[in-house]
């Protein structure tokens, strides 16, 4: 046997490692004409989360709630789990079908036990802390846990600057992110949160933009962010102009890490503000509350073009242009913003921005307030990315949560899924058509037997874009304390190519 004939039986050998699969499930017969086909959409196998430190209030009280829906495909093994940054494990967590010895070592790394620790896809479960000394979590979920793994960080803070409910969805790590909105008036206290899940250090800047351009700032360059850990950068520190609309952009150079800005404002109460899609010529900030009292709208452009943003609210008979805001004309690097006073008029309402430059890309968001005088409450709605896939909130109850949804390019179906609560029940869905350019506040399903909260689960029908938030709102001492979180598509499932064999290759 020649050289040749070895190099060949050696490369099949190793094309048949390779395409193992395709050799078991042989491609269809037909599909001979060389293209390729759909990718597959497979649910992901490892899920990382990262939660910013609620408050530094004594007075605050935060409820962790988690939840992964039931999804086909995934294994039955698996696990998940949430804990202090400084007290999170490199392996993650361990799998369903560990020994109970493995068990109790993992629940038993670092100094505390988890934060949370759910038993089942398809029910949420819950955490509690209170004080100002509750540090970041960071979250593993893995297998069955992991497709659509959703956590929701909700605090309240009855007195005190920043008063009120504070709701963020804790969020995937990257590397960019922006908020318009951002402020370093001296009636605000922002910070910046950076939490750091990995092994080793980030080092992220921070740029702040304003109504004439970039702010000069001091420290907001090489921000080390050390291992498992979390720091909070108050940005009325990073420059001495005090300005009520920032943007805030956080780019990390080396690493990565989770960012939300908490608002805090000395009177008008406070929430997270997450970060805006990213840059668009085409934005939706879905789920302003039918009772809203003041809505400002703030955006922002990078580079040096300018733009004109057309403005229309998505209403529920339609998509109307507001007498007196129909544009806001945004300068190439500068913080623009405008109030809409109360838009809404009391019916539901989503405000779609339209570039008149498409190819000019914009970041948006808005500041809510209801309750009027010293009883008013404030949450921050960003432009967000459709619902695609899957959508899950979780935390809600059946008086005190809404649900809006909005299809501002076409007439859409979603079927929404409430679960098993965190204390009993059983699941309930309701499907939904949602007409062309409207807003629907829907009365969302409410599990049978309820007890505890439980998760609401969103899944388009159809091709239309739909966008979607959940508004959570309560009543303290008469200030109408609320937070919104947008509904973006939960990254359950990756989209995975298809391959064939093509013993060509070897041809050459």
């Amino acid at each position: 046997m020649n050289r040749t004939t070895l190099s060949l039986i050696a490369g099949v050998t190793a094309l048949a490692a390779v395409t193992g699969f395709a050799a078991v499930s042989s491609p269809d017969a037909t599909a001979t004409d060389g293209t390729a086909e759909a990718a597959a959409h497979l649910p992901v196998e490892r899920t990382s989360l990262v939660c910013p430190s609620p408050s530094s209030s004594d007075l605050a009280e935060t409820t962790y709630t988690s939840f992964t829906p039931v999804t086909k495909g995934t294994e039955k093994e698996g696990g998940a789990e949430l804990r202090a940054a400084t007290e999170q494990k490199q392996d993650g967590p361990k799998p369903g079908d560990d020994s109970e010895d493995d068990k109790k070592d993992d629940k038993d790394a670092g100094s505390g036990k988890p934060v949370l620790e759910p038993e089942d896809p398809g029910k949420p479960v819950t955490g509690e802390t209170a004080g100002g000394e509750s540090p970041a979590l960071l979250g593993t979920a893995e297998g069955r846990f992991a497709p659509g793994w959703t956590v929701q960080e909700t605090t309240t803070v009855t007195a005190g600057t920043g008063r009120g409910m504070h709701g963020v969805t804790c969020t995937a790590p990257d590397t960019e992110f922006w908020f318009p909105g951002a402020s370093t008036d001296a009636a605000r206290t922002d910070y910046v949160h950076l939490t750091n899940p990995d092994d080793s250090a980030a080092v992220v800047d921070i740029e702040l933009y304003g109504k004439d351009g970039a702010l000069e700032t001091t420290v907001g360059e090489g921000i080390t962010v050390q291992p498992h850990s979390a720091e909070p950068v108050l940005l009325s520190t990073l420059t001495d102009e005090k300005q009520t609309d920032v943007t805030a952009h956080v780019v990390v150079r080396s690493g990565r890490v989770g960012a939300a800005v908490q608002a805090l404002d000395d009177k008008l109460g406070g929430d997270w503000l997450p970060a805006s899609t990213d840059p668009s010529g085409s934005l939706v900030l879905p789920g302003v509350p039918k009772d809203a009292t003041a809505v400002r709208l703030v955006a922002f452009t990078p580079g040096d073009a300018d733009v004109d943003l057309k403005v229309r609210l998505a209403s529920p008979s339609g998509l109307i242009t507001p007498a007196g805001h129909d544009t806001l004309h945004v300068k190439g690097g500068m913080t623009a913003a405008v109030d809409l006073e109360d838009i809404t008029r009391g019916e539901a309402g989503s405000l779609v921005l339209t570039a008149a430059d498409d190819s000019v890309p914009v970041v948006a968001a808005v500041r809510v307030l209801r309750g009027k005088g010293d009883d008013q409450e404030s949450a921050f709605i960003p432009a967000a990315r459709p619902v695609g896939t899957r959508a899950t909130s979780v935390d809600n109850t059946a008086k005190g949560t809404t649900l809006s949804v909005t299809a501002p390019e076409g007439t859409a179906k979603i079927k929404v899924t409430a679960s098993a609560g965190t204390e009993g029940g059983t699941e309930a869905s309701k499907t939904y058509t949602i007409k062309s350019g409207t807003t629907q506040d829907i009365e969302a399903p409410v599990p049978a037997g309820a007890k505890g909260t439980y998760a609401l689960t969103v899944e388009p029908q159809s091709d239309t874009p739909v966008y979607a938030s959940r508004t959570l709102a309560t009543t303290k001492n008469d200030v109408p304390f609320f937070t919104v979180q947008p509904l973006p598509d939960d990254r359950g499932t990756v989209s995975v190519p298809r391959s064939n064999e093509d013993l060509s290759i070897l041809q050459n």
